[in-house]
């Protein structure tokens, strides 16, 4: 009995001194006696599991006591905690802040004070302009000992507080520069598009951005900004990466594609076509509609443009090379400088517009499903010379030697390139209207040639499909003696380029307004009819057309054809003609046999 006496006398103790300290009640003082006495066998029961320990501040605010209870609590609490003696005798732990607490909350409020501060201290309300480059050298930030966002050890949730504060500025910011701020992640920069929807301008340079996912955060579906007019992207891994690839034009055309209303990119302005709205005609009997109506660009289109030289000099050279690159390949030997080049690119891809009238599906054009790529693609002449392609088929040398022997120099291997070609045939006898031409004298003096560029459209055998095509070529005047000056070519072609493409409307040259393709579908639109001779307009100089006009018909279309084939002019093709008893073979065989003989007054 004595020992069991002892032994619960300093609970005894500890509980009055508790008790008279006002931290337990007295039901809380049964409770542990009760659990101080337990079982006869001495063992103590597994404590109930809680899920922290209660304090004295915990029971003092359970308890409801008084005033000076409460002062008295406060005194001990805010009492020198490093003396474990501070509180009635009891030893105290150091006090740990807890987040949550108040001391965090008040830490918190001073941190927002201090980038309410900043944000307003560099911000320019005149020119509607919140500075933030550099925010690791700023002085507020470092006095007040706090890391800004992007540097190691800083919190990275700072940044929506920042635009959150941006927001409430007055007038509202349309220009934010984030520049040398080591931004790595586009996490960083998502809450932009939330609190600054209308932002106009912004840059990122000196930054550490390195993917186009960085940037979708600042672009996604949810978080575009629609009104943002200028970005600089200078000095991201991401901008250096493309431009040492050489591709330039890919990183304008993402950066367009994510941001569609952008003018300028880092200092240079985007070049772009703007669409103006047309009127559409209204009907009483048409309700609302979500299609939006047709557009046009904003300077008319304009037909061929030739200027600097005498068009019969294009007609003579067009009109006798088409004809004869379509049936005799092998003649035009004559009409290429001895270093003259010629290279060919195939672009398979359909044009949105083509795709969206249906021109490769239409029941009027049956043909076209029956055209194939693969004799333009490759050939044994070294196949398309699409740069953009060539270097995807394997190694780095491989693509260089089909880059070197898909560009062909000298007549014989132009030729011979040409022969391994699908045969075709341009209508150029008299549809005007499916080509244009655009011309002009390029250089000075001696060493003046002429740019000449057309574009149109040819029959492929034996598919008898349509293709589109873009030709280029510099001319010079034949040098008197040369090959091309004996066989009667005014001109002789030193370059020569050709592109291929799938069939696309002359719309795209017709003069006049030009429709574009708006936010609803094209209207569906028929092929061009076939014309009859009859009603074609040749595609020859005006006084060549004079002459035709007083010809009748069928026989202006013998002429026509054999003014092609051979590059004599009207009154000697119907001479030859009629010599001939107007067969159109037998001209041409009859031509080859006179024609050394001839003099320059024959030809076109």
């Amino acid at each position: 009995m004595m020992a069991a006496s002892s032994s619960h006398r300093p609970r005894g103790l500890a509980s009055k001194t508790l008790k008279s300290a006002g931290l337990i009640s007295r039901d809380e003082d049964a409770s542990m006696r009760d659990l101080s006495q337990g079982s006869s066998s001495g063992r103590k029961k597994p404590a109930k599991k809680i899920g922290h320990r209660q304090r004295g501040v915990d029971l003092y605010k359970a308890s409801g006591t008084s005033d000076l209870s409460h002062k008295m609590l406060a005194s001990r609490i805010s009492a020198n905690l490093s003396n474990p003696l501070a509180v009635r005798g009891a030893a105290l732990k150091p006090a740990i802040i807890r987040p949550g607490s108040s001391a965090t909350r008040v830490s918190q409020v001073r941190t927002l004070d201090v980038w309410r501060e900043i944000v307003q201290k560099r911000y320019n309300p005149e020119a509607k302009f919140l500075n933030l480059e550099c925010l690791a050298d700023d002085e507020v930030l470092k006095k007040h000992n706090i890391t800004p966002p992007g540097l190691p050890g800083s919190n990275h949730k700072e940044y929506p507080v920042i635009f959150k504060l941006a927001s409430q500025l007055k007038p509202p910011v349309e220009t934010i520069s984030l520049a040398n701020n080591n931004l790595q992640m586009g996490t960083h920069l998502a809450p932009i598009a939330h609190y600054l929807p209308n932002l106009r301008n912004l840059s990122l340079q000196s930054n550490k951005l390195k993917s186009w996912r960085d940037l979708d955060y600042l672009a996604g579906r949810n978080r575009k900004l629609g009104l943002l007019r200028e970005l600089i992207f200078l000095d991201n891994p991401l901008r250096d990466q493309e431009m040492n690839a050489g591709r330039a034009e890919q990183y304008k055309s993402g950066m367009s594609r994510r941001f569609p209303s952008l003018e300028v990119l880092d200092q240079e302005a985007i070049t772009k076509i703007s669409f103006v709205d047309m009127p559409v005609a209204s009907s009483s009997n048409s309700g609302p509609s979500d299609e939006s109506g047709p557009s046009s660009f904003p300077l008319p289109m304009a037909p061929s443009f030739i200027t600097g030289v005498d068009g019969s000099v294009i007609s003579g050279f067009l009109a006798r090379f088409f004809p004869l690159f379509d049936s005799q390949r092998s003649a035009l030997i004559d009409a290429y400088d001895p270093s003259a080049t010629f290279s060919y690119s195939a672009f398979t891809t359909i044009p949105p517009r083509a795709r969206l009238q249906g021109w490769h599906t239409s029941k009027e054009m049956p043909n076209q499903r029956r055209l194939e790529w693969g004799p333009w693609l490759k050939n044994d002449a070294g196949g398309s010379r699409n740069l953009n392609f060539i270097g995807r088929g394997g190694a780095s040398g491989a693509g260089l030697d089909r880059e070197l022997r898909s560009l062909h120099a000298g007549p014989t291997a132009i030729v011979t390139a040409m022969s391994h070609l699908p045969k075709t045939h341009h209508e150029v006898a008299g549809a005007a209207d499916k080509f244009c031409i655009d011309a002009w004298p390029v250089g000075q003096g001696a060493a003046t040639m002429l740019f000449l560029c057309i574009h149109g459209e040819f029959t492929e055998e034996p598919s008898r499909g349509i293709r589109s095509f873009d030709r280029t070529f510099i001319l010079a005047p034949a040098p008197p003696g040369s090959t091309a000056a004996m066989n009667n070519w005014a001109v002789t072609i030193l370059s020569d380029q050709l592109t291929v493409r799938p069939y696309s409307s002359p719309d795209a040259w017709k003069a006049g307004p030009m429709k574009v393709q708006g936010e609803g579908k094209l209207p569906r639109q028929h092929a061009t009819p076939r014309r009859t001779p009859a009603a074609q307009q040749p595609f020859l100089a005006p006084e060549v057309q004079a002459q035709l006009n007083v010809i009748p018909e069928p026989q202006r279309s013998l002429v026509v054809t054999v003014c092609q084939r051979t590059g004599l002019n009207v009154r000697f093709s119907v001479d030859c003609l009629d010599n001939n008893g107007w067969d159109i073979e037998r001209a041409v065989a009859n031509f080859e046999q006179v024609k050394p003989s001839l003099g320059q007054e024959a030809f076109l």
